[in-house]
């Protein structure tokens, strides 16, 4: 029995994203979600022209605000993340540990954040769309295949430090 994604988590994080915020409220990306599991739906949705308030549509009872101190507690209580492909909104629900689907802001002009999601899908860790492939992504991807992050290890970055100083142990 494939997995239960009762509660979604989507940030935009400090940015205006209003493209992703008029899909995710979208009828047809809404039943997507339910597809999945989907019952309860917070949206960090930073600085985009959407109104912070809290509704039901297509069953599932959404929350949308602006901003927070941390959006540590959300992403902890999330089953499944969507986020822009900011580098710190990724990390953080990669160390999480959750399931994370990213969508490409496709109107910023240099897009580096295209390059970090490929990567990160490429390495098994994320999947990433665009605002128009969202719906179809959320119906087609199993996010059971993705990778943890691995933690990471700074003994590595200690010993590599004391190889080029040429530090003796005792």
């Amino acid at each position: 029995m494939p997995k239960k994604y009762s509660k979604c988590f989507v940030t935009v994080g400090t940015t205006r994203f209003d493209l992703l915020a008029e899909y995710i409220t979208s009828t047809s990306v809404l039943q997507a979600l339910r597809e999945i599991g989907c019952e309860e739906l917070t949206f960090q949705i930073g600085n985009s022209a959407i109104n912070p308030e809290e509704f039901e549509k297509e069953g599932i009872k959404l929350s949308l605000y602006r901003f927070k101190d941390s959006i540590q507690e959300d992403i902890n209580n999330a089953d499944v993340v969507i986020s822009h492909a900011g580098a710190g909104s990724c990390l953080e629900a990669l160390e999480a540990h959750k399931p994370l689907l990213v969508v490409i802001n496709e109107e910023l002009m240099d897009n580096h954040q295209l390059e970090l999601a490929e990567q990160l899908q490429v390495d098994g860790h994320l999947y990433y769309c665009t605002c128009d492939t969202l719906e179809s992504t959320l119906k087609t991807v199993d996010f059971n295949l993705l990778t943890p992050l691995p933690k990471s290890n700074c003994s590595l970055f200690v010993k590599y430090l004391d190889d080029v100083f040429k530090v003796k142990s005792t």
